[in-house]
């Protein structure tokens, strides 16, 4: 077995002026959404068409959300994402897209507002940008980049480093397996508390999803997450 020297590991000269790149980004991407306003991010599968009833369902939350006066965030992609932008674009909504540069699968869907169309190179910064003026998150069915997005903003809630928000789970079927996985393994065993369940509200309708965000901010105020 090879014995690590600290002679091998020569980190590049050029990696300490990324700060800079990744300070570009933060500051575009706070300057363009804090003009945006108040917004809903929407999470999803990049992978599901225009004739899955799964990019249909977000076609219809996003438009009545958008007609609710919230913004539409999404990851700017294809499949549920680009779902999302049209439904905001269908309600004459402010449409944000935020693109990540990947090898496979990532692309600017037609339904953005040019002026909201904003690339990314890192995840961490653009992950940031789906908190920081987001109202609630709303997940619709998707694979591992969704889940990653939906337990980041579960931390986030759950450590309250931003302020409790909605996090609306769309269509039951879906969701359900893996919020009674939560539910008999995570609370039995102890790894979370009963409480944090009490954060998700499993949905099937837009109708549930407007009510849950009326409810919520009839009582709380619109303002960015921290």
């Amino acid at each position: 077995m090879k014995t690590y020297n600290k002679k091998d590991f020569k980190p590049k000269k050029k990696d300490a002026w990324s700060i800079f790149k990744i300070m570009g980004e933060f500051v575009n991407g706070y300057e363009k959404l804090s003009a945006v306003g108040p917004c809903v991010s929407i999470f999803g599968s990049a992978r599901t068409g225009p004739d899955n009833p799964h990019y249909q369902s977000g076609v219809e939350v996003a438009q009545a959300i958008a007609k609710k006066g919230y913004g539409i965030i999404t990851g700017g992609g294809p499949g549920i994402m680009e779902a999302g932008n049209k439904g905001a674009q269908m309600a004459k909504g402010k449409s944000v897209g935020l693109n990540i540069n990947l090898p496979f699968e990532q692309s600017s869907n037609p339904y953005i507002d040019p002026e909201n169309n904003l690339n990314f190179e890192y995840f961490f910064v653009r992950k940031v940008m789906f908190v920081k003026f987001a109202q609630a998150f709303v997940v619709l069915p998707g694979g591992v980049g969704t889940l990653d997005e939906l337990f980041e903003a579960l931390t986030l809630v759950q450590t309250n480093k931003i302020k409790k928000i909605p996090i609306i789970l769309v269509q039951t079927s879906f969701w359900s397996g893996l919020v009674d996985w939560m539910k008999n393994t995570l609370v039995t065993e102890g790894m979370i508390h009963s409480d944090d369940l009490n954060l998700i509200h499993l949905v099937d309708s837009k109708e549930e999803v407007i009510s849950i965000l009326d409810e919520f901010y009839s009582v709380e105020k619109l303002k960015p997450n921290f």
